[in-house]
């Protein structure tokens, strides 16, 4: 089933529904219907769905945008099934097959980073290039906390607002627009984003992302499985790495360190870094200049 949704991207969108383990996933498609035109895929973070990705579709026209709503999330929020990043690879999977998709570029934000590298490793006739943005090498986490502490460590109130409930979207985009990582790049796209992330519970309104399923999968992609460090250490795919200073609350340092940077880089040599100075975790995508250089980043991907 095909259906046009209207939004704040200038690209022409819609959503079709593909039947993955446990039921079926949401997965936005920008650009032209052609399945010849160049195509990119796109997979989105651990509380996020595949409308992060508008403001890049809005500067990529002429490209075909693959973005999935990950189980749990979004509107493929009811999948049933265990997560984790080789359920999630194995869904990315079936989504390619399904709409015919030929090997190609496959970029992942922040835990999609992860879900790409695992892509590459399970299905790596899928993909020729890896573009991965502040995630999918190791984070640097305290040992031995338990699974709520590591959420709370590595998301904190973004984690906590999944048991929130509101009244309805003006409620839960007031929540949103105060947040440090967003106040200063706030439009009607994120607008969009977050409404979107809204679903009815009984008389008030909840967070679409389960919460169990993003503890299972913050657990997983920190090493709750093999699925990640044996992604890692087969990596053979082109692969970009992309960090930026300043993390979830827009604070310094972000997600990697620069010590801890420079350690996972010596380990992995084959990895390219590039830092994006100017942004924070969520602002390299989700940010009319972030959408704008990554779109500019994969014009460049798509050249080679």
């Amino acid at each position: 089933m095909i259906r046009s949704d209207s939004g704040a991207d200038t690209v022409a969108h819609r959503t079709v529904e593909v039947p993955v383990r446990g039921g079926a996933l949401t997965v936005g498609i920008w650009g032209p219907e052609d399945p010849d035109a160049p195509t990119v895929v796109l997979i989105h973070g651990v509380t996020a769905s595949h409308l992060a990705w508008t403001h890049t579709a809005a500067h990529l026209a002429g490209v075909r945008l693959v973005a999935p709503d990950l189980r749990g999330r979004g509107r493929s929020n009811g999948v049933d099934g265990p997560a984790g990043m080789a359920a999630h690879a194995d869904d990315l999977a079936a989504v390619v097959a399904h709409l015919g998709v030929r090997p190609g570029i496959v970029v992942g934000h922040s835990m999609g980073a992860f879900v790409a590298v695992a892509l590459a490793h399970r299905h790596p006739d899928l993909v020729t290039r890896l573009v991965l943005v502040d995630g999918g090498l190791p984070l640097a986490t305290p040992a031995g906390l338990s699974a709520e502490e590591l959420v709370a460590a590595i998301l904190g109130p973004t984690a906590e607002r999944l048991r929130m409930r509101f009244a309805g979207p003006e409620e839960y985009l007031d929540f949103w627009r105060p947040h440090p990582a967003f106040r200063e790049v706030w439009d009607e796209t994120l607008e969009a984003y977050f409404a979107y992330d809204l679903t009815p519970d009984g008389d008030a309104f909840r967070p679409a992302t389960s919460y169990a399923t993003t503890v299972e999968d913050t657990v997983d992609l920190n090493g709750g499985s093999t699925t990640v460090p044996d992604a890692l250490a087969a990596l053979r795919h082109p692969t970009s790495f992309v960090t930026v200073p300043r993390g979830l609350q827009d604070q310094v340092p972000g997600l990697y360190p620069p010590t801890h940077l420079e350690a996972l880089l010596a380990a992995h040599p084959q990895i390219v870094h590039e830092r994006w100075d100017g942004f924070n975790h969520y602002t390299v995508v989700m940010s009319d200049a972030g959408g704008r250089r990554m779109a500019e980043r994969l014009r460049v991907e798509l050249a080679r």
